[in-house]
Order: C-alpha cells, then structure tokens, then sequence
C-alpha cells in the first residue's frame, strides 16, 4: 500500500525558515518518475511548488524560486522541501506527490501558516 506522510509544517512569522518532510512507503523514490510539493491556499487552486526528477533535475514555481529547495534521501525514502523567507502569501496545505508510470499519488498534506 502506497503512503505518503508530510511532517514539518507549522506557524512561522515573515521571514522565516520551515522544512516539510515526507515520508513514502509502498514504492522507492528513487524509481519513481518524479517527486513533486505542492500547496492549496484557503479559496484557491492547488498549485506546483516543486519537483525533482528520476534523474535529479529540479523545477521550481516562479514564486518560491530562490527560496525553496527540495531534495531527497533515496536511503530514507524520504523528500524534503526547505523553506527560507517565507511570505504571508506562502501560507496554504503543502501536498507531498509522487509520480510513478504515470500514477500520482497524494499525502494528506501538512499546513503551513505564515505571519505577518
């Protein structure tokens, strides 16, 4: 059974730092197509935050480049998102994903509030 768990979100003022985790089990990231975050804001859309490839490439929304970096631990199992300076606007449910032979699969998503 495929489960993927965020962790790490929580109330931060502007400015500030969190990093999300997410913990996968029932398939290998490391042969998953991609890894990707994700975030749905009260009101909005889900939208693409960002994503790893299979082969290690990186691709990040406009609005987090430069702040946001995700990465992975192919020994845990495990993909993390790190967030620096973070805006009131970056408040929302981040949603781990996982992409494997063209099948996504969702965590429950973790929320992250930020102050101003």
């Amino acid at each position: 059974q495929v489960q993927l768990v965020e962790s790490g979100g929580g109330l931060v003022q502007a400015g500030g730092s969190l990093r999300l985790s997410c913990t996968v089990s029932g398939f290998s990231i490391f042969t998953s197509d991609s890894m990707g975050w994700f975030r749905q804001a009260p009101g909005k859309q889900r939208e693409f935050v960002a994503q790893i490839t299979r082969a290690g490439s990186l691709n990040y929304a406009d609005s987090v480049k430069d702040r946001f970096t995700i990465s992975r631990d192919n020994a845990k199992n495990m993909v993390y998102l790190e967030m620096n300076v973070l805006k009131p606007e970056d408040t929302a449910v981040y949603y781990c994903r996982g992409t494997r032979s063209e099948y996504n699969y969702w965590g429950q998503g973790t929320q992250v509030t930020v102050s101003s």
